[in-house]
């Protein structure tokens, strides 16, 4: 044959069954910037990359240094038409043709304002809508959709779906009230100034003190009438439920704020003479008995309300100065962070057979905690005090039926 004459190789089968040879594509050249290729290296070695954004990368990066399709299809170990894809969007779009394209998917159930009127009765109270509900949850959202006509059916899902949009929790609830005090902004001021160790705008010297005091009244004494089981393995503690009651009892203490030493003791109930009691036994022992001057904060209970308390105070200890807190303003009273830790570790769940456990359990916590105690980093100043006096003004503005003269009155 003539090929074989003029030394050509053997004869193409195709030509020998007379069908013309088929062209063979050549596969688009890839061309990556240092940058580029930087980025598509740590995605194809990234731990935390998704197996398919990895895979595209190592398909890419072969194909930019040269390599054929079906190499590279045997190298990563996926079909041939996969490589080809994928090289045919990096050389037409750049790394952004690596994304998966966005699917018609299933037609949507729902529209957007009907998504968008849940959401806004989620935003309601459920007094305003009519409902005998004190707060909203995902299926009573779902149901009053329904009664409403807004949406046919939603699932209980899907309205929680549309709630995590916007971060909508309507079933979480915050309390909080009003400032009635007139006097509230130069009483916190003078709080705050002592927490700083400032007085009438002059530094406190170092034998001055600070004492945060008050009461926690109504520790019960709860005898379970089955004893707690311990901890275990994916199991908490368990208390039983019903329990006998063994009276209840105030726990009195005052606080240094400087020195994180807590003075305290047990009585069976509040007033003039225990709270007297306590003073009497934090300024009778050091650093106060030589002090030149004690602060005692304390808020507006029965027990050292008004200017009588304050006479009572000095009468008993000249070196001494009460400062009241403002009216329904206790949480600026520093002893209470003291209160809630009690309540946490030693009160709460209560077991105990009488109050005499009670009071002993209190008193050793008080030693426990005197041993490691470190002051309170207290980050309230002035300035945070006048930024929540600007936000209630806005607030009382935009609401004004809302105002607490109004609802003094």
């Amino acid at each position: 044959m003539e090929a074989d004459a003029a030394g050509c190789g053997r004869p193409d089968p195709l030509l020998l069954n007379g069908s013309p040879a088929l062209p063979v594509a050549a596969a688009r050249p890839i061309v990556l910037t240092a940058a580029e290729r930087h980025r598509l290296k740590k995605a194809a070695r990234g731990h935390k990359t998704g197996y398919r954004a990895r895979l595209r990368a190592q398909i890419v990066l072969r194909a930019a240094r040269g390599r054929s399709n079906a190499r590279i299809a045997v190298e990563v170990g996926v079909h041939v038409d996969t490589v080809r894809t994928w090289r045919g969007r990096i050389a037409e779009l750049g790394l952004p043709g690596l994304a998966d394209r966005q699917r018609p998917g299933r037609p949507a159930t729902f529209t957007a304002l009907q998504a968008a009127q849940v959401k806004a009765l989620a935003c309601q109270l459920p007094a305003e809508a009519g409902a005998p509900l004190s707060r909203w949850s995902c299926p009573e959202l779902a149901r009053e959709a329904v009664e409403r006509g807004i949406a046919p059916f939603p699932s209980t899902s899907t309205v929680r779906r549309w709630l995590g949009q916007d971060a909508l929790k309507p079933w979480q609830h915050r309390s909080w009230i009003f400032i009635t005090d007139p006097d509230f902004r130069p009483k916190a001021e003078r709080v705050l100034d002592l927490y700083a160790r400032i007085w009438d705008g002059i530094p406190l010297g170092a034998d001055e003190y600070v004492i945060s005091a008050d009461e926690k009244t109504s520790i019960q004494a709860r005898c379970r009438c089955h004893p707690a089981l311990a901890p275990g393995q994916a199991r908490a503690m368990r208390v039983n439920h019903t329990y006998g009651r063994g009276g209840a009892l105030a726990y009195l203490a005052a606080y240094d704020v400087r020195q994180a030493t807590v003075f305290g003791y047990c009585e069976p109930t509040t007033g003039i003479a225990p709270f007297m009691a306590l003073v009497v036994q934090v300024m009778r022992q050091e650093p106060c008995a030589g002090a030149k001057r004690v602060f005692r904060v304390v808020d507006n209970g029965s027990s050292h309300r008004g200017n009588a308390a304050a006479d009572r105070l000095v009468a008993a200890f000249p070196n001494a100065v009460l400062v009241h807190t403002p009216v329904l303003a206790s949480w600026l009273n520093q002893v209470e962070i003291f209160f809630s830790i009690v309540q946490r570790e030693v009160v709460a769940p209560n077991d105990s057979p009488d109050l005499a456990q009670v009071g002993d359990r209190l008193r050793a916590f008080e030693d426990r905690y005197n041993a490691t105690a470190q002051p309170f980093q207290w980050k309230f100043a002035t300035s945070d005090l006048d930024d929540l006096l600007a936000r209630l003004d806005r607030h009382t503005a935009d609401h004004p039926e809302e105002s607490s003269v109004a609802l003094a009155a």
